[in-house]
């Protein structure tokens, strides 16, 4: 139960003598009390850290004082299962070399959004695996803090202003896990380390696609100068997929096992020639035909990816027919669309508009960047008349 890992601590009896004086009589600090005697570790015993409470070596440290954020580093892992309803209890997230105690916020978001699925809330399995993976993150902070990003962007999707601007909390979040999961990738990977570390990988990801860099389409891209940051989503996407291997989400063992159909959609083979499947003007704006190979056309995997989705009902568009189209876009499409090439960006902003309807997180960037191309387009292309044909009308 939750009360196992987290206890309340008992009413306090009295002051206690100093820190040696239990030392001598075996009786550890007052805030054994509460817990079992201190094994005297300096400046923070590890049961007083694994309790969550500052150690009272220090004489000017009161008795069963809650720590601080990141106040210390826990060197006991702890097994919490999940939040329960009560914001009365410490709630904190642990490894061997660090430790972070969440405030009542993010406590309230891990009840409200991280207990259920954010991405298929409709599918049982989705729901199952989210819970599997909220109870990794009190035991592997990088997941923690990735997690309660992804819900702090969530909750921007569901109730902000139209800019989406993001907020100072979801900013931090990000960075630590980025932070932390950057240093526990330089260290040797144990089985029970490949779930939350795919999780994170996923998680990070999606925050790529729900955090783009302007809150207006006149500074987003392709309208905003070249930078660094340009398709970083695109970067972080095929920096997830080369975890793949090391983590093996698909194994019999894995929470992601049940993911698999998923998977298997996102990694279809496309056709190997023609348009069969290409709406005919599309084609057209691509110049494909029935000879067209991926040799022979950049534009060929792309296209096949964007039209598998395009007549497809909203409520039938699944995270793995999404996922083609990233896994479809090659080197050679890769540099057209940092170039700027119009039918790159109409081929971009038709898949932007049709899987902004049914996942939030690539929504919060599409608000944005799906007007700039159509502006970019419109300015810079204007007598484009066939890819102007894709585009919605001009409000006047």
């Amino acid at each position: 139960s939750w009360e196992e890992w987290h206890p309340e601590p008992r009413s306090q009896k009295s002051k206690g003598g100093s820190r040696r004086e239990d030392q001598d009589t075996g009786a550890g600090t007052a805030n054994s009390e509460s817990s079992s005697q201190c094994d005297e570790t300096k400046p923070q015993c590890k049961r007083c850290c694994s309790f969550g409470v500052v150690c009272n070596f220090i004489l000017t440290v009161s008795d069963l004082q809650p720590v601080a954020d990141d106040s210390i580093r826990s060197s006991v892992p702890l097994k919490g299962v999940g939040p329960r309803p009560s914001m009365a209890s410490a709630v904190w997230t642990s490894d061997t070399t660090y430790f972070y105690q969440l405030n009542a916020k993010c406590q309230d978001f891990l009840t409200r959004y991280l207990g259920r699925s954010l991405i298929t809330p409709n599918d049982p399995s989705m729901v199952e695996v989210n819970r599997k993976l909220l109870a990794l993150t009190f035991t592997h902070p990088f997941l923690m803090h990735a997690s309660l990003a992804v819900a702090l962007a969530y909750d921007r999707h569901l109730n902000s202003s139209p800019d989406g601007r993001r907020f100072v909390e979801e900013c931090y979040h990000r960075s630590q896990s980025t932070a932390l999961f950057n240093r526990r990738l330089r260290e040797p990977i144990q089985m029970e380390d490949k779930d939350p570390i795919w999780g994170t990988a996923a998680a990070l990801a999606l925050l790529s696609f729900a955090t783009p860099d302007a809150c207006i389409p006149e500074e987003s891209w392709p309208l905003k100068t070249t930078g660094s940051s340009d398709l970083e989503w695109l970067r972080m996407s095929n920096g997830k997929m080369s975890l793949w291997r090391i983590t093996d989400p698909l194994r019999p063992d894995s929470l992601f096992h049940v993911m698999a159909p998923a998977f298997a959609q996102m990694n279809s083979p496309l056709p190997d020639i023609g348009v069969y499947g290409i709406p005919s003007q599309l084609a057209s704006v691509c110049n494909l035909d029935d000879r067209s190979t991926e040799e022979s056309n950049p534009y060929f995997k792309v296209a096949h990816a964007v039209s598998q989705v395009l007549d497809l009902p909203d409520s039938q568009v699944t995270t793995g027919e999404i996922g083609v189209f990233p896994r479809s876009i090659h080197d050679s499409f890769k540099c057209l669309l940092l170039e700027r090439d119009p039918v790159a960006l109409l081929l971009l902003y038709l898949w932007y508009r049709k899987a902004s309807r049914s996942m939030w997180w690539i929504e919060l960037r599409a608000r944005v960047e799906c007007p700039a191309i159509c502006l970019y387009l419109r300015t810079y292309h204007k007598d484009y008349h066939s890819v102007h044909e894709f585009l919605p009308e001009v409000r006047r």
